[in-house]
């Protein structure tokens, strides 16, 4: 199923409709700042292991990232002090993915050995106002390309076409880009860029 969604003003309808799916366990490809992604909600184990099997990985394998909608909760699920807090406050919305010491209200199944998890607020008006509506962050994680060239890709018929059978619903919300966030390590004493994506950094 495709629902397609304004990028510059979602429509709380159709905004509506992702979020009953999710909340009923579904898992949903939506747009961000960066890539498409694959998402289901934090608290649905169904969504979860839905999504393990798409992409034929199994949970040691797995990365997500939570995505929220403003760094208001961010103490729900990650340990910030303040000077960590100050680069979130500086980059944020936008196309980082930030590893952080995880909570104890991160459920485990997400967790590396390290206890730790990447945080995403991506400066897409779609994928926070599904946030907002759901009322608690996404399980994410971008869609890989096998390909030797594409890793990603941004058009939403193209991924419909390709994962349509297996997700519940794909959003359109016009083209996306190619380039993955930037990811940033915030866990120890500097701040490690571990892939230069489509984020500047600003310290």
């Amino acid at each position: 199923m495709i629902i397609k969604i304004h990028p510059d003003s979602p429509s709380d309808r159709e905004i509506g409709r992702v979020v009953k799916i999710l909340q009923n366990d579904g898992v949903v490809i939506y747009p961000t700042d960066s890539v498409y992604a694959m998402c289901c909600s934090l608290h649905s184990k169904k969504g979860f292991e839905k999504i393990l099997k798409i992409k034929n990985i199994n949970r040691k394998e797995a990365v997500f990232s939570l995505v929220c909608d403003s760094l208001s909760n961010l103490s729900d699920y990650a340990k910030v002090d303040t000077p960590v807090f100050k680069v979130l406050k500086r980059n944020l919305p936008g196309a980082f993915t930030f590893i952080l010491r995880a909570s104890g209200k991160v459920p485990d199944k997400l967790l590396s050995r390290r206890k730790q998890i990447g945080l995403r607020i991506p400066d897409n008006r779609i994928a926070l106002e599904i946030v907002r509506q759901l009322e608690y962050p996404l399980l994410s994680t971008s869609i890989k390309i096998d390909d030797d060239f594409i890793e990603y890709i941004g058009d939403p018929e193209l991924i419909s076409e390709r994962f349509g059978d297996f997700v519940d619903a794909c959003i359109d919300g016009g083209m996306g880009g190619i380039v993955p966030s930037t990811i940033v390590d915030c866990t120890g004493f500097e701040f490690e860029i571990v892939r230069q994506g489509k984020g500047e950094l600003a310290l």
